[in-house]
């Protein structure tokens, strides 16, 4: 091999070698500042924090309708193959989850078709705590929204409107359904008034809501659903704390499944403050 070949793979390799450790050495002062409680550099740019707003799934977790709706068996196992797999069955409306358009309509856009510059929105959280912990069928109505707008300001465009009630705190009991002795549901949601207040003042890109349902629990008629979704808006049922964010001013991200022709399904959101 001439002397100016062996020459050139020398330098390759050298600056291979430094390319290596200047990664690791990167990798490394992104774990300490890790340690140290500082945001790392994705957030530093413009959040400080990251609140999970995922309620974990499991075979238990509370259904509107009260089946199970989440099955699992494990295939292989790591005692015996050195792997561990799972085989999952659900119903898309399960645990923390999105609904989108075509939940309730005939040919809306599916869970997979909906754009990813709508599921990494503006977060405004409503907070109804107050009127929610006297009367579990307690509803947003265009008067909460108007009084958000008040205090907070517009509402921005593509934003997600979320519903406090403070009903994730009884997630792992009866009152999450709070079903009566007639079996019927007894929690807060939107009233259908507010979803179409949303839909004629604002350019709102989803709801969301810690209850089971972006209807309140005792409706008939899923009015919310059958005014919202079929505009080509989204909704975020079952959400995890809430109560840890601001009213305006986070960034909610949905990671929404993208299963072809999918009417919804679990989701893993969160919300950069």
């Amino acid at each position: 091999m001439c002397d100016p070949c062996v020459i050139e793979q020398v330098k390759q390799r050298m600056l291979s070698r430094r390319g290596f450790f200047r990664a690791a050495a990167a990798g490394t002062a992104g774990i300490a500042t890790a340690g140290m409680g500082l945001a790392p550099p994705a957030l530093a740019a413009g959040h400080s924090s990251v609140t999970d707003l995922t309620h974990e799934l499991h075979e238990e977790f509370p259904t509107y309708f009260g089946q199970q709706q989440f099955f699992r068996e494990q295939k292989f196992k790591y005692s015996e193959h050195k792997l561990n797999v799972f085989e999952l069955r659900m119903n898309e409306h399960t645990g923390t989850h999105v609904d989108a358009p075509l939940h309730f309509s005939a040919d809306g856009l599916s869970v997979a078709e909906l754009p990813v510059e709508k599921l990494v929105v503006p977060l405004c959280v409503i907070d109804i705590r107050e009127k929610a912990s006297s009367n579990a069928d307690a509803q947003v109505t265009p008067d909460d929204i108007q009084a958000w707008i008040a205090a907070n300001d517009d509402i921005p465009e593509n934003a997600c409107v979320a519903m406090l009630s403070g009903w994730a705190a009884h997630l792992g009991t009866d009152k999450f359904r709070n079903a009566d002795a007639a079996g019927k549901l007894h929690f807060p949601g939107f009233h259908v008034e507010a979803a179409k207040f949303l839909l004629e003042e604002t350019k709102a890109a989803g709801i969301a809501v810690d209850t089971l349902s972006l209807d309140h629990g005792i409706s008939s008629d899923f009015a919310t659903h059958n005014a919202w979704l079929p505009e080509g808006r989204w909704g975020l049922e079952a959400t995890a704390n809430l109560d840890n964010l601001p009213p305006k001013g986070a960034t909610l991200v949905l990671g929404a499944p993208k299963h072809r022709g999918g009417t919804g399904g679990p989701a893993r959101v969160f919300a950069l403050v």
